[in-house]
């Protein structure tokens, strides 16, 4: 067998982390056992460990089971399912929606729906690894084009050819490790204008971002081919969606081999999903506040630190740049009380590493003024 060698500086240890006694904020460090304040979990509104989640994901499973046994074509649908979807396609207004158990599932099957080994994938640069498998998967010619460069865009789709050949393009709403925004109003304006589909990823900004949390898809989603979302950030649950229109939405229950053959979503995940969307229904104001707490933090840490700070969300990064830097600083951090994870190559290119942390709903201005005075330590 081939030895593989991996460089000293790509190697990973996993650490393991246990949730403290007090909800959403803190976790503990089992090693140590000392508690630190959560800077990077994706559960942006603490809907994770919401009693009212906890609760219908509890009596779901004292009626349905823990797990669904099958896949969807078996014994695995359950009214559970075909609720959630119902509800979620009606709040996004799409004809379709279809649950997975992930959502690298979900992106892998929304690409070969669209794309084969004769089509033209045009990406934006930083698409997630679970979209880049899908082109993969799917055989076919991968394009890239300058993160959220609009001219790059539509000088790929021209060279492309979109007259003689099939072409999709991939972007993200917003991208998860820089935290920017796609300008999806223009982006659907030259897929519409040059008949080209479109697939958008919406998985850090649904519930938070666009109209009551629907998503920055959602009012020019007429001109988008698919979207792809998760329930396990905003909505605190797990699993993930489709969502589309009826032909696309049958075509991939009759074809798509990441439905088809997994086991389906579990339906306590299902239950804790659908009580979250009732959860961000009730309170169409906290995507809002978010967004404004996130503003406050950026702008206090480009105050108080030198390193540059980048993002237009709840997501933000701390760019330090050598890989060796940002772990001593994420260790930093944690010996102070805080958890922020170091993002390093592949992830990031090289020389970009980061910090990168997100803004949640219980973080308090207590918690950015501890964090301010320890970053403004650090040497």
């Amino acid at each position: 067998m081939k030895k593989i060698k991996i460089p000293k500086n790509r190697i990973r240890k996993l650490k393991t982390y246990s949730l403290g006694k007090k909800p959403f904020e803190l976790i503990s460090l089992n090693s140590q056992n000392k508690k630190l304040i959560d800077l990077c979990s994706n559960d942006y509104f603490g809907l994770s460990r919401d009693k009212h989640l906890i609760k219908a994901a509890y009596e779901i499973s004292l009626l349905e089971g823990i797990g669904s046994g099958s896949s969807r074509f078996i014994t695995g649908s359950r009214p559970i399912h075909k609720l959630l979807e119902t509800k979620l396609a009606k709040w996004l207004d799409q004809e379709k929606v279809l649950l997975f158990p992930s959502g690298f599932q979900a992106n892998i099957a929304a690409i070969e729906a669209l794309a084969n080994r004769n089509s033209i994938v045009i990406a934006d640069k930083l698409i997630h690894n679970s979209l880049l498998v899908g082109v993969k998967a799917a055989q076919a010619k991968l394009v890239r084009f300058s993160h959220n460069n609009l001219k790059d865009l539509e000088d790929k789709i021209i060279n492309s050819n979109p007259t003689k050949n099939s072409i999709l393009v991939v972007v993200e709403s917003l991208y998860s490790m820089e935290g920017s925004i796609a300008p999806l109003r223009e982006i659907t304006e030259i897929c519409k204008k040059n008949s080209v589909q479109l697939l958008v990823d919406e998985a850090h900004a649904i519930g938070i971002l666009g109209p009551e949390g629907r998503g920055l898809s959602f009012n020019c989603r007429s001109d988008i081919t698919i979207i792809t979302g998760t329930f396990g950030k905003a909505f605190g649950s797990g699993g993930a969606f489709i969502a589309s229109n009826s032909e696309i939405g049958e075509y991939l229950i009759q074809t798509s081999g990441a439905f088809r053959y997994t086991t389906a979503l579990a339906p306590s995940l299902a239950a804790g999903a659908l009580e979250g969307l009732n959860k961000i229904l009730e309170n169409k104001e906290w995507g809002n506040d978010l967004l404004s707490s996130a503003k406050v933090w950026k702008d206090e840490i480009i105050k108080n630190f030198s390193f540059p700070v980048q993002g237009d969300s709840h997501i933000l990064s701390i760019i330090v740049g050598q890989e060796e830097k940002a772990i001593y600083l994420q260790k930093y951090l944690e010996k102070n009380g805080f958890l922020a994870i170091a993002i390093r190559p592949p992830t990031v290119p090289v020389g970009q590493s980061r910090i990168r942390i997100t803004i949640r709903r219980n973080l308090d201005f207590n918690m950015l003024e501890n964090f301010i005075a320890i970053l403004k330590d650090f040497k």
